[in-house]
């Protein structure tokens, strides 16, 4: 009934003075869980005093551990442990409302009061000592992905083609300075025809490579791509990407 009561309160301190208070869910022999037809705001500091004064009135043990849980996803937004009226957060919001939304709050009495403080400030010191080891953890990869990363950028591949240097890795041209952006296939093409310098290229081979193993038939396109790749090159004359009639393409350096 007190805990009940405690509800009945929250629905009043939230102006609904309409929805029933939901029966009260036994967990366990010390557990018991409270749910709330709608979605309400909770004020920690105000739900504390309201449990501490139910309790205490029905002479209820004075130690035990309130958790308020978010109905989303089921995590703890706010919690307590109460040991004869002094009171221990686990999760230290006291002076934040928890915004309106669906919550859960559970309540379970614990048994010896040393034992149950000595519990919980050792769990304490674990869940501390997991996250500083997980940041370090996480700060260790951060610096190993960094220096890999380094070691890529020092081992990137550049190619020359007449006056222009081509970076397949990152999809440009350079020339004098100026970069050109490639499209993937562009340079997936480009790459092919560098591969292959001064030797026809079968348009069923540029096709399959750079289409078809992608699951992609094509008709005009490697025309077109083709195209686009003349224009980028067009302002070193040594270079032509010629039509091999029937064929394929060849990409010549001179």
């Amino acid at each position: 009934m007190s805990l009940r009561q405690v509800g009945h309160e929250l629905l009043i301190a939230n102006k609904d003075l309409t929805s029933p208070v939901l029966p009260v869910k036994k967990i366990d022999d010390t557990t018991y869980e409270l749910a709330f037809p709608n979605t309400i705001e909770i004020e920690p500091s105000k739900l504390v005093k309201l449990i501490e004064t139910n309790f205490k009135k029905a002479k209820l043990p004075e130690a035990y551990i309130v958790q308020v849980f978010q109905c989303i996803d089921n995590e703890v937004a706010y919690s307590y442990l109460m040991q004869q009226e002094i009171q221990e957060g686990i999760i230290p919001c006291a002076n934040r409302i928890l915004a309106k939304s669906c919550y859960t709050i559970r309540i379970n009495f614990t048994g010896d009061l040393t034992t149950s403080s000595s519990n919980y400030k050792s769990l304490y010191f674990i869940v501390v000592l997991l996250i500083v080891v997980t940041i370090i953890l996480l700060l260790l990869f951060k610096k190993k992905q960094q220096k890999n990363k380094n070691i890529v950028v020092e081992q990137e591949v550049k190619l020359t083609i007449g006056n222009y240097s081509f970076l397949p890795d990152r999809n440009i041209l350079i020339r004098n300075s100026s970069e050109l952006n490639l499209s993937k296939k562009e340079c997936d093409l480009l790459l092919i025809l560098v591969e292959n310098l001064n030797q026809t290229v079968k348009r069923e081979e540029l096709t399959k490579k750079v289409w078809e193993d992608n699951g992609v038939v094509v008709s005009r396109s490697l025309d077109t791509y083709i195209s686009k790749l003349r224009k980028k090159l067009a302002e070193d004359e040594t270079i032509k990407i010629t039509n091999v009639h029937g064929v394929g393409y060849k990409l010549i350096v001179k």
